[in-house]
């Protein structure tokens, strides 16, 4: 069965369901503190008996083509999702460092 990926912005979750079953999610959030915005990945999550099959890189994949969609970058935070677009310079940019700063501010302050 195909995994059906899911954008659930307003909890904050994209999410990877297999039939009924939720598969994977990578928790995130909208950066507004600086134009234009960038959508950060916090942390990446598959859940036990989904292992090994892609959904983590087929997450985070989705995540960037989202961003990409909507013309902002991705502040990958997740330690995940920072070496999957390590590996796929091509598809997934890096952020401005100071998109990364204010990232992390919006995270340690609850914010995001």
């Amino acid at each position: 069965m195909a995994i059906d990926i899911r954008d659930r912005r307003e909890a904050g979750r994209l999410e990877a369901w297999d039939g009924e079953q939720l598969a994977g999610v990578i928790a995130y959030f909208v950066l507004e503190k600086e134009a234009p915005g960038a959508l950060v990945a916090v942390h990446t999550v598959v859940e036990p008996g989904h292992e090994g099959r892609g959904i983590a890189g087929d997450l985070v994949r989705t995540f960037y083509g989202i961003a990409a969609a909507e013309g902002v970058p991705v502040v990958p935070l997740c330690p995940y999702a920072a070496a999957w677009a390590a590996k796929h310079p091509e598809v997934a940019p890096a952020p401005a460092p100071e998109l990364v700063v204010a990232a992390e501010e919006q995270l340690a302050g609850g914010t995001g």
